[in-house]
């Protein structure tokens, strides 16, 4: 056995962090602690943001050239999984590459979706903007309740996050079933960025 370096400290703790922040934002936005949805959302929009940076510009397996893959190796991977012989990738397999792409971009989504409710309140960065009318959608609100606006945008964002969540549930079953397929601990190739291989 020998170990190989993978992941670099910029993908594994942006990895952690989000983990972090999403749990948070998530279990706030349930119980209504609003600072602390706030700030992990923007947090999380950040890290978001410098990962999609760093899938051009960092190192060799952080780069999206390096783990998207074309639909027909995806499917051929897809098919050998299915047949219990998936080729072995030291970085990303084919469908945990398009899954990284699906998370980000639904992260992308809940995190505008939240600022577009943040501003219909008359707040956050977007609340000053031409993207949300606000004092339109106030003149159609009813007085001392919620708008139409804010509701569909409250709903359109608890939908984006839980579908997230739903994403995040398959990213870790793929990641436990690559585990005990390949016979590797891809939770610990996360911690320490590297990877245990047979010579």
């Amino acid at each position: 056995m020998r170990e190989v370096k993978v992941w670099d400290i910029v993908v594994r703790a942006g990895h952690w962090s989000l983990v972090v922040l999403f749990t948070a934002a998530y279990l706030s936005g349930e119980i209504e602690v609003e600072t602390l949805h706030a700030w992990a959302g923007y947090a999380i929009l950040a890290i978001v943001l410098f990962r999609i940076l760093w899938g051009f510009v960092g190192t060799k397996y952080a780069r999206f050239s390096e783990f998207v893959a074309g639909w027909r190796a995806t499917a051929d991977y897809a098919r050998s999984l299915l047949a219990f012989r998936p080729k072995h990738y030291l970085g990303h397999n084919p469908l945990g590459g398009w899954m990284i792409v699906a998370l980000l971009a639904t992260l992308l989504l809940v995190c505008w979706s939240g600022l577009e409710v943040y501003a219909v309140q008359g707040k956050g960065p977007l609340a000053q903007t031409t993207l949300t009318p606000i004092a339109e959608a106030r003149a159609h609100d009813d007085e001392g309740g919620k708008g139409s606006h804010e509701s569909l945008w409250e709903d359109v964002h608890e939908a984006l996050a839980n579908f997230c969540l739903f994403l995040i549930l398959l990213h870790v079953s793929g990641a436990l079933g690559a585990s005990l397929i390949h016979r590797e601990n891809l939770v610990r190739a996360m911690v320490t960025g590297k990877k245990r291989l047979r010579e």
